[in-house]
């Protein structure tokens, strides 16, 4: 071994981790997450290399709870990083992770709920459905689903007029077809289009070049109803997701985007208290997002998840 290899080794450790698919109960139907399961001693720019190696929407780093945190109830604290940066908040990590951490032998304090803590402060994640606790083994043919409780939103008005222009410029779509549109900000900032139609939606075929060059840090969220037939499993509404800002051009299934999405269009009656969203279709994905707005006014997001990769990592 020559003493370059060996100072690198010397550097570095073994550390449990697990690749997730999120939103799915079918490997490579949902969105992958890839999740450090001991993060402990990481430097920031060693978590923003390896996340930039995954290359994957988004990487995340289990951690012991801050003492703030574990006063107020955290179970692990988590970092989550894309290829261009860290996030306070994203959905499908927390999922993803919380379900990667139960399934290594992860303890919450509570019977029901995990508590996690993350740059937006703590987020409750409860166990949903009949199936089995994630890495609990056999005992029931459908899996468990989690879904974390949406952050309270940071900002919530319409997009600004030159913001829309360039949205609607970019999807390719008569102005006509716009029903509503809104800033969202839950950690992660969307601007959010409602079209006249799921199907216009699903036939989205966009063009960011104009919008990058001249405002390369929006995310783009965009929904569309289905009729009262429903659409894919029984869906009410389609959504995609351009996390441009991220440096994401389209988000397989989106956990924080179907977090606002369900606050803004339940609140104002057009979706109802319990639904589930399709996204990632256009990708070869067939994501299912469980939104349920419960009676204190919480939307919870949740999904099945499964693990595809487990081992070990050296960083």
């Amino acid at each position: 071994m020559s003493a370059r290899h060996g100072d690198i080794a010397d550097r570095t450790a073994s550390r449990p981790f697990a690749q997730v698919d999120v939103f799915t109960d079918v490997p490579t139907r949902g969105n992958p997450v890839a999740v450090v399961l001991d993060g402990e001693g990481l430097t920031d720019e060693q978590m923003a290399a390896f996340a930039r190696w995954t290359n994957l929407s988004e990487t995340t780093f289990l951690l012991p709870p801050s003492p703030e945190g574990a006063a107020g109830g955290a179970d692990y604290r988590l970092r989550i990083f894309t290829p261009g940066g860290e996030l306070p908040f994203a959905g499908h990590p927390t999922l993803g992770s919380c379900h990667a951490w139960l399934e290594a032998g992860g303890q919450a304090r509570a019977r029901d709920v995990v508590v996690q803590e993350c740059g937006v402060g703590l987020v409750t994640i409860r166990r949903e459905g009949a199936g089995t606790d994630p890495g609990a083994g056999a005992g029931s043919d459908r899996p468990s689903r989690l879904a974390f409780a949406a952050p309270a939103l940071l900002s919530d008005e319409p997009l600004p007029a030159d913001e829309l222009a360039a949205v609607v410029a970019a999807l390719g779509v008569p102005e006509d077809a716009v029903l509503d549109h809104r800033v969202l900000d839950n950690g992660p900032g969307w601007r959010v289009v409602l079209l006249d139609s799921a199907e216009r939606v699903a036939r989205l075929a966009p063009d960011w070049s104009r919008l990058r060059a001249e405002r390369p840090d929006l995310s783009v969220g965009v929904a569309g109803l289905y009729g009262d037939d429903g659409g894919p499993d029984g869906a009410a509404v389609e959504v995609r997701g351009f996390a441009l800002g991220m440096g994401i051009p389209e988000d397989p299934v989106t956990g924080s985007l179907n977090a606002v999405v369900g606050q803004w269009l339940g609140r104002d009656g057009r979706l109802p208290e319990r639904y589930v969203a399709a996204q990632g279709a256009a990708l070869g994905r067939a994501g299912r997002v469980h939104v349920t707005r419960d009676d204190a006014g919480t939307v919870w997001v949740g999904g099945a998840s499964v693990t595809c990769v487990a081992g070990t990592v050296r960083l």
